[in-house]
């Protein structure tokens, strides 16, 4: 019977073409908007956590308290040692030693006096050490603009927005003006290596990247960092992994010591855990309503679609056939329209969203003047459920509008049916 069905949707456009073409629209459109929501929201989380927060992170409880105003101060002592003891207890997690400073960056001329002058926002990594993974976790390789990135000690690398602003370029030496973790006035000369652009606003107007033993040597923070990221191992973050590592971390926490160290979750820094909340709720919110509308519009086609068959289902029952067996056939139709419609709607939706996951939508106009930490480029994110997510309206909306235009069949009575047919 489906081989006959199958053959009638073919042959009779009339009856087919229009309900899967609203089908496929209709689905195409619901698997976008899911990738583009899920794509969107995930990269302004994995922003924050590559460039600030880490999926983890152990800071002294005093910094935590003041962690907006980046005191140097306050930052961990006795480091090595603590990544050592961290690697050994959480093997997997990779820990790298980061340090957030400011100051000024100062551009001599040839004659050494001084022809700009710019606020920067520095970032010590552990550039220098291949096996921390930093280069590949910040994508600075890919990133850079002009030049290398830095092959020894006192290299940097800056903002290409930045170095544009100073007219710097690839080998001139700059000077760090700053204060150091004692409170004392610090000067250090560094040579420019390249530059970079990481299409965050934020960044490319002020950064400079440093080596971390750099920056513990001119800061007077021998052996120290103010905070130490940890990122698991698959490089997504999972809340339940992350709250079972803080809680075993700081179950012997001691509340006294200001300097104690002590862990955090992603979602409990840059205020992530309300964002987080809101982004899974609004997302759920905005794919629910859409499939609500679409699952709406369908079913009407499926209901009109029965409703203009109202003579032939007349005639198949002057003709002797039973209401039953009918109303049978019309919901297998709509099976059948409602899933080659799905199916094209999804390879189309699927197609748009592996395009949109690689070239993304740019949006660096809008942040020009922004100091959120966010990408300028949203992309969309392919996800199991987008396989199966526009069946929801697709199919089974189809189905619904169908069998309720299909209840008409059951109230036909022969009688009215001959005076019909005479007419």
């Amino acid at each position: 019977m489906i081989k006959f069905l199958l053959k009638g949707i073919l042959r009779d456009k009339s009856r087919s073409f229009l309900p899967i073409i609203i089908v496929t629209i209709g689905v195409s459109l619901t698997v976008m908007l899911s990738g583009y929501i899920r794509g969107a929201m995930g990269d302004i989380t994995d922003q924050n956590a590559r460039f600030e927060t880490g999926h983890v992170k152990v800071v002294t409880q005093a910094y935590h308290e003041n962690m907006d105003q980046l005191p140097i101060d306050l930052a961990l002592l006795g480091v090595d040692s603590l990544q050592q003891v961290l690697t050994e207890k959480y093997p997997d997690v990779q820990w790298v030693k980061r340090t957030r400073f400011g100051g000024l960056i100062d551009v001599p001329d040839k004659n050494g006096e001084t022809k700009g002058q710019g606020p920067a926002a520095g970032m010590s990594l552990q550039l220098l050490d291949d096996k921390s993974g930093e280069v590949d976790r910040l994508n600075i390789s890919t990133s850079l603009v002009k030049g290398n990135l830095p092959a020894k000690r006192g290299e940097t690398l800056i903002g290409d927005d930045f170095a544009n602003n100073l007219k710097i370029e690839v080998g001139d030496e700059v000077t760090y003006v700053g204060s150091t973790m004692n409170g004392s006035m610090t000067f250090k000369n560094f040579v420019v290596s390249g530059t970079i652009r990481f299409g965050v606003a934020a960044m490319d107007r002020g950064t400079i990247i440093l080596d971390i033993a750099d920056v513990q040597e001119m800061l007077d923070l021998q052996d120290g960092t103010s905070e130490m990221l940890g990122y698991l191992n698959d490089g997504v973050y999972q809340d339940e992994k992350a709250l079972e590592l803080k809680a075993d971390f700081n179950k012997d926490l001691n509340t006294d010591d200001e300097f104690a160290p002590m862990m955090l979750t992603l979602k409990e820094q840059n205020n992530l855990a309300s964002y987080l909340d809101y982004v899974d709720l609004y997302s759920a919110f905005f794919v629910g309503l859409f499939v609500m509308a679409m699952s709406l519009v369908l079913w009407n086609t499926g209901l009109l679609g029965g409703l203009r068959r109202y003579q032939e289902f007349g005639i198949r029952l002057a003709l002797g056939e039973a209401k039953n067996q009918i109303y049978k056939t019309l919901i297998f139709e709509a099976i059948l329209i409602g899933s080659i419609g799905s199916f094209i709607g999804t390879a189309i939706g699927l197609g748009i969203t592996f395009y949109m996951q690689y070239t993304g939508i740019d949006i660096s106009e809008m942040l020009n003047n922004s100091t959120m930490l966010m990408p300028t480029i949203l992309r969309s994110k392919f996800t199991p459920d987008l396989l199966y997510i526009g069946f929801i309206p697709g199919l089974f909306a189809m189905v619904i509008g169908n069998a309720l235009s299909g209840i008409g069949i059951y109230k036909r009575e022969t009688a009215v049916l001959f005076k019909e047919l005479e007419v």
